[in-house]
């Protein structure tokens, strides 16, 4: 089961998208230096399709975007999320995981950032981050990392 801490409303996770970041819980990856571990333990409320149509039925007026943060732990669940937000909604989806993995299903996706936080490297912000940011552009994925660079 997917469990999520909190929710916000955020214009900075996503490039040109404001989106509703949801924070999942049961992170596995517990990376050195992690600026969340409180989202580390198996806790939170549950996160489900009808969940998921409630947090975006409250903000659909004001949010472009769906941004799922973590999930690494069952990823099958957040793929059914974004096959289910790509079914019933117009809104963009984007995942932050943890891990290099794409998803088995990355046409449900539009965003995708990917890799293990490691200190010595940086977050997003960095021009020497491990991580990477994607925009599905069709089929293909384009590197939008150099936009969190000033």
């Amino acid at each position: 089961m997917l469990k999520y801490y909190n929710y916000d409303i955020v214009f900075q996770e996503v490039p040109d998208e404001v989106s509703l970041a949801i924070n999942l819980t049961n992170c596995p990856n517990h990376c050195e230096g992690c600026h969340s571990p409180h989202l580390w333990p198996d806790e939170g409320t549950l996160l489900d399709a009808a969940e998921m149509d409630r947090l975006t039925a409250l903000y659909a007026k004001n949010i472009t975007c769906v941004c799922i943060m973590g999930g690494d732990a069952e990823r099958h669940l957040v793929e059914q999320l974004a096959a289910h937000l790509r079914q019933t909604s117009s809104l963009k989806v984007a995942w932050y995981s943890g891990r290099t993995l794409y998803p088995s299903n990355p046409q449900d996706f539009d965003y995708l950032k990917l890799g293990p936080y490691i200190p010595r490297h940086g977050s997003l912000k960095s021009r020497t981050t491990n991580q990477r940011l994607l925009r599905r552009n069709g089929s293909e994925w384009e590197d939008i990392t150099s936009r969190f660079w000033q």
